[in-house]
């Protein structure tokens, strides 16, 4: 029972860094109506900023923080103004195929910025064990649980109440009509790239945390992708969600039925939910496939 409760307990942990990227794609395709395929990138360049700031400049947690959201934000708006904006109007195949060729060109990034060597991001905080009797619980592992479900409830707010997350959905719908309801496209284009780079970029330092960084860390675009198909492009709260789905079944899948059967226990439990949803679990049925 304890080592069901570790797996288990291990699985949300990792799931809830699945689903802060998986949200991340649902705050771009529910703002745009794009899939961004350069998530997994993304989180991995905020993470080796993260570590070249505390090796660098300062270790401290926040300051290491604060600059990693600053160019989070400079990431998402750099690519939004250089890449994506000029794509504006052109066919949604020709613009996920050049976010495709972004993921390529910041994988390679990391060897010409960084290197191929593995590196910790080391904090002094994260790695501290908390036990309930025999079971063991990083307290990284808890914080990145506690901030998935606090920007859940935050993201959801956001698009249902406020004037601007419904501009957003209104563009995500059909940005020349919003155009005409005197709507800036380019603006929600902007603030949904720079939003969606953050929570990226949040996710791919408590993974630094709690692991290591290496330029095979953009897989973890690959993990949380079907974490978004599962619980709907179009659900933000559905995506974060999925991913924990996703975390615990890789995790059982791995103990109990071995280490290959782990890779592909995402994919297999998303084959089967979209034969009988195929917009997802929390999706709308009108969604465009990409």
């Amino acid at each position: 029972m304890e080592y069901l409760v570790q797996l288990v307990i291990s699985g949300l942990a990792i799931g809830a860094i699945y689903g802060l990227i998986a949200m991340g794609f649902a705050v771009i395709y529910k703002s745009t109506g794009l899939v961004n395929f350069a998530q997994g990138e993304m989180t991995m360049i905020v993470a080796y900023v993260a570590w070249t700031i505390s090796t660098s400049i300062s270790g401290n947690v926040f300051v290491v923080a604060f600059g990693a959201i600053l160019a989070a934000i400079l990431l998402g708006l750099v690519i939004e103004r250089i890449v994506i904006r000029p794509m504006l109007g052109e066919p949604v195949f020709a613009t996920v195929m050049v976010t495709i060729g972004l993921a390529v060109i910041l994988r390679s990034s990391i060897n010409f910025i960084w290197d191929a060597y593995p590196h910790g991001l080391d904090l002094g905080v994260g790695r501290d064990i908390i036990r309930f009797g025999n079971i063991g619980v990083r307290t990284g592992q808890i914080a990145v649980i506690a901030t998935l479900l606090f920007l859940l409830a935050a993201i959801w707010a956001f698009f249902r109440y406020s004037k601007f997350g419904i501009a957003m959905r209104a563009v995500a719908a059909d940005d020349r009509t919003a155009l005409l309801m005197g709507i800036s496209a380019t603006r929600v284009h902007a603030i949904a790239w720079a939003a969606s780079s953050v929570i990226a970029g949040i996710a791919g330092v408590f993974f630094a945390i709690s692991y290591d960084i290496s330029p095979a860390m953009f897989q973890l675009g690959l993990k949380a992708f079907p974490a978004t198909i599962l619980g709907g492009l179009d659900a933000i709260l559905g995506s974060g969600l999925g991913g924990l789905l996703i975390g615990i079944t890789e995790n059982l899948a791995g103990g109990y039925l071995g280490s290959g059967m782990k890779e592909v226990a995402g994919f297999v439990m998303i084959v089967v939910v979209l034969m009988i949803r195929p917009f997802g679990i929390f999706g709308e049925r009108d969604i465009e496939r990409v």
